[in-house]
């Protein structure tokens, strides 16, 4: 049963709301001002303490500080803004004025209540996964993580550039994030840029900035991408993607610590570092031109390759218990369990989109189960008896059409781009680009 403790001087209406919440089920401790409740109560027993703002002797707002992390509910006669504002600064989780309707009070305490037991069961997960795991959020413990997380530790201290290697799908932003929060810029901004999501035309504006006027549709400054994260950290996804332009002045701001808006020509400093993921291969885009050798070396001052999942041993199972408790949490879903079978598929599915892959799966999942656990039809995957060869012994450009000519017939495009953990208009790409036909099948479209 949730206990809530009522701070409030006026007796009628300490009494109303009382009595209002035992007839909904909560266990309730009252108080008349700030001292007499520190006396009696501790804060930390309490689920949620709604407290009046001008009591007798120490304001409401002062159960901010002393609630340990308890949400604070404060209410107010004076229906002021500023009183409510100057609430909310300090910390209170939400206010409501008197005087209230019973039910929009009720609700409001609902809210809170769930946010406060989501808040716990997060923290309680991220405490359990720093005990287990060398970098939280990095599940694994495999060899090849293993190493991942080694070359975390190392390389965060340090001010260089880092080069993040894997399939799409493998866990690059998380990386990238767990390198920015172990660093000495960890309380500066994350700048996060997709390189592959912006238009060509555009990516230097965006990136760089530009001055009013320097282009037609300017009709207002913009600051970039890398002028807000002067001071943190700029991850740019999928660099690979980046036109040959901004690779050059993208260089000039890695070598001199400059950089330029468009439209302008005064230099300004700017002190960032540098994160990149790709999952192409550079070393070949070098050869091939398409990318720039200077930039390349530059950016590969230390290089992370994070592996598949097919290629992770057991930690396919981790990441899938893990990944149901979050997500039932998250659901606000009693705690499911998966079944043997489909514990064994996860197991023994290769995951092409790899872990990006199986979130969605189990996302889905939980969305669907009506009963306490989890099967394989749930999850939605499809093993075949007969694999022609190992996943380990393929290119991922290989197992893609392996995968695609061996499912294309049974799926539709949005359900194979969605088991591949990629967008239909990848799917499409790759399909031109590898130069796979579609579908006979006239409902698979």
């Amino acid at each position: 049963m949730n206990r809530i403790l009522i701070i409030e001087d006026e007796a009628v209406i300490r009494n109303a709301v009382k009595k209002l919440l035992e007839r909904n089920d909560y266990a309730v401790d009252d108080a008349e001002s700030v001292e007499e409740a520190l006396q009696h109560f501790d804060p930390g027993d309490y689920q949620l303490i709604i407290a009046d703002i001008r009591l007798p002797g120490k304001p409401g707002t002062e159960m901010i500080t002393l609630a340990d992390g308890v949400p604070v509910l404060i209410m107010t006669s004076y229906a002021s803004v500023r009183s409510a504002v100057d609430a909310m600064k300090l910390g209170a989780a939400d206010y409501i004025s008197k005087p209230f309707d019973h039910e929009e009070l009720l609700l409001v305490i609902r809210r809170l209540l769930r946010q406060y037991r989501d808040s716990r069961t997060t923290r309680a997960l991220k405490s359990d996964l720093e005990k287990t795991y060398p970098v939280a959020g990095m599940i694994g413990n495999c060899p090849a993580m293993l190493r991942v997380c080694g070359e975390i530790e190392k390389v965060s201290p340090t001010d260089a550039s880092v080069l993040i290697l894997g399939e799409s799908g493998t866990g690059k932003e998380l990386v990238a994030r767990a390198i920015h929060e172990r660093s000495r810029r960890s309380e500066a901004p994350f700048i996060t840029v997709n390189c592959a999501a912006i238009p060509e035309s555009l990516v230097e504006s965006e990136l760089f900035g530009h001055t009013r006027g320097a282009f037609t549709g300017a009709d207002k400054a913009r600051t970039g991408m890398i002028q807000a994260a002067d001071g943190g950290t700029l991850f740019l996804d999928e660099i690979g993607e980046l036109p040959v332009g901004a690779q050059a002045r993208l260089l000039r701001v890695l070598q001199d610590g400059e950089m330029r808006q468009i439209g302008s020509d005064r230099l300004q400093k700017v002190d960032i570092r540098l994160l990149a993921a790709t999952n192409r291969n550079l070393k070949k885009m070098v050869e091939d031109n398409s990318f720039r050798s200077d930039l390349y070396f530059r950016l590969q001052v230390v290089e992370i390759t994070l592996p598949p999942l097919r290629e992770r041993d057991s930690d396919a199972l981790d990441l899938a218990r893990t990944l149901l408790k979050q997500t039932c949490s998250q659901m606000n879903r009693p705690l499911l369990t998966f079944t043997e079978e489909a514990l064994q598929a996860i197991g023994h599915y290769h995951w092409p989109g790899n872990v990006r892959e199986l979130k969605n799966a189990i996302e889905r999942a939980v969305i669907l189960s009506d009963g306490d656990s989890i099967t394989t039809d749930l999850l939605g995957i499809e093993l075949t008896r007969e694999t022609p060869s190992s996943s380990a012994d393929l290119s991922l450009e290989d197992y893609f059409k392996q995968y695609v000519l061996t499912h294309q017939n049974g799926m539709t495009e949005t359900e194979l781009a969605r088991q591949l953990g990629i967008s239909r208009k990848t799917l499409w790409e790759r399909r031109q680009k590898l130069g796979i036909p579609r579908s006979g099948n006239p409902t698979a479209s």
